[in-house]
């Protein structure tokens, strides 16, 4: 029988390229705890990952904290048998419900476990349907035009096509900072789109004076991103019935419970899915019921390194199911091109077909 043998964490912080700053916060590194998960697998030793970020939108999930949920759970696991876990992640969440990520990293790892001890690689338990994404990148809400410039270039020099800027719910900063990037893009990129990433900084009203500012400016926007506060249903509703662009929840739904809300209140065109808020199991359902009520699929992520983010990638390859890709947190850090079978060539995110087994990035 695969059995689990045991499970360790680590905190580790990386430095970010540039200031990643949202209408939630300003942080100058990414910090996260990974997650090993030591297990048999037909009589061999074998190890497999997950990560577990830090986010402003989830303030409670501090390293300090992840650290003490997951000392609560391993004795929980260790010494049962791999294939088990879904039952018991599915216990866990409902007993830890303030700290969704820590259970999704750690049922990341246990993932991976079960695909090893099935000899089933991560992309084709999730369909295998395509070898390539192509990712945006996200601009920071950043003031500063030395710093804003000095990003825009390095994202244009990667061959960018497609960015998401933050926004922060002041118009007249929003207004001024989107202006300024789409003269940058239109004087250095032959074409571009542009996706508005609100972080739930705007209120209604303040929301349908920035669309009248957009319109009035004739800013070429694809989508808005989560523009007002998470639990704002009615305003959210409103909104979405007014804007000329697509309205994507992201912390609006977290779960198949919350997305069933916002399908029968109407608060969104679309959601975004990351692995490191939602696991594999719910990010699995939910992406059904999205199909379903034709409601747009984003996939997104946190700050993680290539630990978590190849979770999103291998999904969004794997079922081909996502209309908008946002898996760029590797380019916020310094990193190698090919964390074998994924290699990343400028927003390309490109998947060795070959034949593998469940053995994750590390």
């Amino acid at each position: 029988m695969n059995l689990i043998k045991d499970i360790h964490f680590r905190e580790i912080s990386r430095p970010l390229r540039t200031v990643f700053s949202t209408s939630l916060g300003r942080k100058h590194c990414a910090r996260s705890v990974i997650v090993r998960v030591g297990f048999d697998c037909g009589g061999q030793r074998e190890s497999s990952f997950g990560e577990v970020p830090t986010s402003f939108a989830i303030r409670n999930e501090t390293i300090p904290a992840i650290k003490r949920v997951l000392d609560k759970v391993v004795p929980d696991l260790v010494g049962t048998p791999v294939h088990e876990y879904p039952e018991k992640i599915r216990s866990l969440r409902k007993r830890f419900r303030t700290t969704p990520m820590t259970m999704s990293g750690l049922e990341t790892a246990l993932f991976r476990a079960s695909l090893t001890c099935k000899g089933v690689c991560e992309h084709a338990f999730w369909g295998g349907r395509l070898q390539r994404l192509e990712t945006d990148i996200t601009i920071p809400f950043i003031t500063e035009d030395d710093v804003l410039n000095k990003w825009l270039r390095f994202a244009a020099g990667k061959r960018f096509r497609t960015f998401k800027l933050k926004v922060s719910g002041n118009l007249a900063d929003d207004s001024r900072l989107i202006g300024a990037v789409q003269r940058f893009l239109n004087d250095h990129t032959d074409r571009f789109v542009l996706r508005l990433d609100g972080n739930q900084g705007y209120r209604r009203n303040t929301f349908q004076r920035f669309i009248d500012a957009i319109e009035k400016h004739q800013y070429k926007i694809e989508l808005i991103e989560q523009p007002l506060p998470k639990g704002d249903y009615d305003g959210l509703a409103y909104v979405r019935d007014r804007s000329p662009v697509p309205i994507i929840l992201d912390e609006t739904v977290f779960d198949t419970e919350d997305l069933a809300a916002a399908v029968r209140y109407g608060l969104g065109d679309g959601i975004n899915i990351k692995f490191a808020k939602s696991g594999i199991a719910e990010s699995a359902d939910m992406i059904k019921m999205a199909r379903k009520h034709r409601l747009k699929l984003m996939v997104g992520c946190m700050t993680e390194t290539m630990v978590g983010l190849s979770a999103g990638i291998f999904c969004a390859a794997g079922t081909g199911d996502f209309d908008y890709i946002d898996l760029d947190s590797i380019h916020f850090l310094h990193h190698r091109n090919n964390f074998d079978p994924i290699k990343i060539d400028g927003p390309q995110l490109i998947i060795d077909p070959s034949p593998r087994t469940g053995k994750t990035i590390t």
